[in-house]
C-alpha cells in the first residue's frame, strides 16, 4: 500500500471512531433534559426518512407513478396498517399507475 492509501484508511478510521467515542467521554451522566431525549428518540426516524424519501422519486421512470405510491403509503400508514401491507399497497399502486399512463 502507498502512503496515500494508509493515510486515507487512518483518516477514515478516525472519523468513524470519533462520533462513537466523543459521546462516551462527555456524557457520563444520564441525560435528564426532555428536549434532548426527545431529539434522540426521533433522530433515527428522521435519518431514515432523509435517506429513503429521495430514493422513492427515482424508483420509477415517471414521477406520477412514484407520487401515487407515496400517497397510498402515507394513507395506509396514517390508517395504522402494518409495514408489509403499506409497502405492498404502495408498490401495487405504482404498478397500476404505470399501466394507466
Amino acid at each position: 500500500m502507498t502512503r496515500y492509501q494508509i493515510l486515507a484508511v487512518l483518516v477514515m478510521a478516525l472519523f468513524t471512531y470519533l462520533p462513537r467515542f466523543l459521546p462516551l467521554t462527555f456524557f457520563r451522566k444520564k441525560i435528564t433534559s426532555k428536549f434532548i431525549n426527545s431529539a434522540f428518540y426521533y433522530l433515527p426516524y428522521a435519518v431514515l426518512g432523509a435517506l429513503t424519501f429521495p430514493g422513492v422519486f427515482n424508483s420509477t421512470p415517471h414521477l406520477v407513478e412514484s407520487c401515487a405510491g407515496i400517497l397510498v403509503a402515507v394513507f395506509f400508514s396514517y390508517k395504522g396498517k402494518g409495514l408489509v401491507f403499506v409497502a405492498v399497497a404502495a408498490i401495487l399502486a405504482s404498478y397500476i399507475v404505470q399501466f394507466v399512463i
